[in-house]
């Protein structure tokens, strides 16, 4: 039999001469030698320019490349110039719709951040703004949420107490803002969105699972009437701060405001669900509830009864906050840290947001300008009195169903945040603070999903295990360390799967020349003599000792179930690599081991289909000539036909 060659030539067949007579045996190629600079400018590429942003430049005039270059920054150019009036009366619609919903959405959100009620809608005003002239999302809806509000809240005020020293508070929740847009903008123009994509999807589930839990918690404080709270997150903290004041701290008129208007709430959220063309209901309830509450506390002075209400909101546009950022001094660290947490979190939202509706939509959204755009906007923010804002889904959700066409319902929003800063903030003195309660309560019910929990208990039992580490770690620890808990779980998968990736043996089909994994296809059966392994990985340093042993464990189990049966020994191991997509240095010396191993048992170790960059590797460092090049094939069934072809037959 001819043996294998390394050629540089493309694969073909050649006719090899056996003592069963001639057969075709296909030969291993080896890819041509790529230059070092060429090889690495191509790594360089794949890995951080895979979608190609470039493309549209080439072949074009200086002119048309600058035109092109200040649309991929502002997006607003390009579809600008296409926009009508037919889209201005969707987006019109949709903005006046998610501005109802927003104002009274980001008066909670900024207690959740322990922040006054106008930061809340100064960060529906700016950022918003920015996001529409450089977003790529149509449909996003872009403002403070409750999550980041609530992780925010958190973080700072482990640093500084907000009630005893509120200017510094502010001014590091301000800095949080500015490093939180640095982060953000930096991963974008770096091209490495792709490491927000190391928090699984499943410890993302259990993370908003058990912030919403933790969210709704919170509220309890001004849905009970509660003036004195443990500043604590954690479920036994709360809940015993809760039964503690019982007796004498909750207030029954707060109570049946909060119980009255959260059923309210309920009920609207309940039909816009189960008839899409009230989608509006839902999201004009909480405005109206902010209206007649409001009426109703000013008309009876229930807040002469104990009703906590909301006083005071700062009347006018956002001031100037470039001063009040620390960038100098000990809190310059813990604004970087805070920051780094709160745009990663904010960044992970608003891009699983982006690209849901625009799957829905069926257009596609470049995550790289997201993360740029977004960072721009909190960095902008940062300096006008602004706290991080990202994509909100509730809001976005509405925006879609509105009828929104682009980013200019973003406009439209600002717009009327805008004007309730300008006019219209003095009226919310006497809205009560149950109403913002049962607002945050109603809006972050839906951030728990359990028929995703059930989906992933039914996929895969492992991310199950990090989706609940996720949720019982904020629950019952805080916001922090259950995100700690998602971000290590989700490592420990990934850590996991590249140290113990899976290996299978093979069977032959019955009636074909096909070798699949005997477990999945019982019907395969073995081939006398020869044992055939597939590994499902690639072989590195962190694997590659495991994926030898394993493979001369599968060898002593199966030489162990021959002796008991009396059947011949393994003459033949072959080793099935069409998975293996790449070899290091250490993979290579494993597969030494294992011939060297193999030697000595008297058996014969053959390779079937490696790929390009293994066989170039293994011709390299001489393994090939180790192994033997006529015991490398291009198919199992060739290495099988090869190695035992009277057994075949048989088989």
């Amino acid at each position: 039999m001819a043996s294998v060659h390394s050629s540089n030539k493309d694969l073909d067949t050649e006719e090899m001469d056996d003592s069963q007579g001639g057969t075709y045996i296909h030969k291993v190629g080896v890819p041509p030698k790529q230059k070092l600079f060429k090889e690495f400018m191509y790594t360089v590429k794949e890995t951080f320019f895979s979608d190609d942003p470039l493309r549209s430049f080439k072949h074009q005039s200086k002119s048309r490349k600058l035109i092109l270059g200040m649309q991929a920054v502002f997006p607003i150019l390009e579809w600008g110039r296409n926009y009508n009036l037919v889209n201005f009366r969707g987006d019109l619609i949709a903005g006046l719709t998610i501005a109802s919903l927003c104002i009274p959405q980001d008066i909670g959100y900024s207690k959740l951040a322990n922040l006054a009620p106008q930061y809340g809608l100064y960060s529906s005003f700016v950022p918003p703004l920015i996001y529409a002239v450089m977003g790529s999302s149509r449909d996003i809806a872009i403002g403070p949420v409750a999550v980041v509000s609530l992780l925010l809240g958190t973080l700072l005020q482990n640093e500084i107490d907000p009630t005893t020293n509120p200017e510094d508070y502010l001014r590091l929740a301000f800095t949080a803002t500015f490093f939180a847009g640095i982060t953000q903008a930096t991963l974008g123009i770096l091209r490495m969105g792709f490491l927000i994509d190391f928090l699984s999807h499943a410890a993302i589930v259990g993370f908003m699972g058990g912030a919403a839990i933790t969210i709704a918690l919170q509220q309890l404080k001004g849905f009970l009437g509660i003036k004195k709270f443990t500043k604590q997150t954690d479920i036994i903290s709360v809940m015993n701060s809760v039964f503690s004041s019982a007796q004498n701290g909750w207030n029954w008129q707060t109570i049946v405001i909060g119980a009255s208007f959260l059923t309210f709430l309920i009920v609207c959220k309940y039909i816009g669900k189960k008839n899409k063309k009230f989608f509006w209901v839902p999201a004009i309830a909480p405005l109206i509830s902010v209206v007649l509450s409001t009426f109703f506390v000013y008309i009876t002075r229930a807040d002469k009864q104990g009703v906590e209400i909301v006083r005071h909101i700062e009347k006018g546009i956002n001031p100037s906050s470039v001063k009040q950022i620390f960038f100098t001094g000990d809190y310059v660290a813990k604004g970087f840290k805070i920051g780094i947490v709160a745009g990663m979190i904010a960044l992970t939202e608003a891009i699983a947001i982006g690209r849901t509706f625009a799957a829905m939509k069926d257009y596609q959204i470049d995550g790289n300008k997201e993360m740029v755009a977004m960072g721009t906007m909190n960095i902008i923010g940062s300096f006008t009195s602004c706290y991080v804002a990202t994509g909100s889904f509730s809001r976005s959700a509405v925006n879609y169903m509105a009828g929104c066409q682009s980013a200019v319902s973003n406009i439209i929003m600002s717009i009327v945040v805008f004007l309730t800063l300008q006019f219209i903030t003095p009226l919310f003195k006497y809205t009560p603070n149950a109403i913002l309660a049962a607002i945050i309560i109603s809006a972050v019910i839906n951030l728990i999903d359990f028929q995703a929990a059930i989906l992933i208990w039914k996929i895969d039992k492992f991310d199950f295990v990090a989706c609940m580490g996720a949720f019982f770690g904020v629950i019952f620890a805080s916001v922090e360390i259950g995100l700690l808990i998602a971000v290590t779980i989700s490592f420990a998968k990934i850590l996991l799967q590249v140290t113990r990736p899976r290996t299978a043996l093979l069977g032959k089909i019955p009636s074909t020349t096909v070798y699949r994994n005997i477990q999945q296809y019982p019907e395969a059966t073995k081939v006398p003599g020869v044992m055939i392994v597939r590994v499902d990985s690639a072989i590195y340093f962190s694997n590659s000792n495991y994926i030898k042993e394993r493979i001369l464990r599968w060898l002593a189990d199966e030489e162990e179930q021959l002796r008991a049966a009396y059947l011949p020994n393994i003459q033949f191991l072959i080793v099935e690599m069409s998975p293996v997509t790449d070899i290091d240095t250490s993979g290579i010396h494993a597969l030494e081991e294992l011939h060297k191993s193999l030697q000595k048992r008297d058996i014969q170790l053959v390779l079937a289909n490696p790929g390009p960059v293994v066989i170039d590797k293994l011709h390299a460092s001489h393994v090939a000539n180790l192994i033997g090049e006529d015991r490398i094939f291009l198919t199992v069934a060739e290495a099988v036909s090869s190695c035992s072809p009277t057994l075949v037959e048989e088989a």
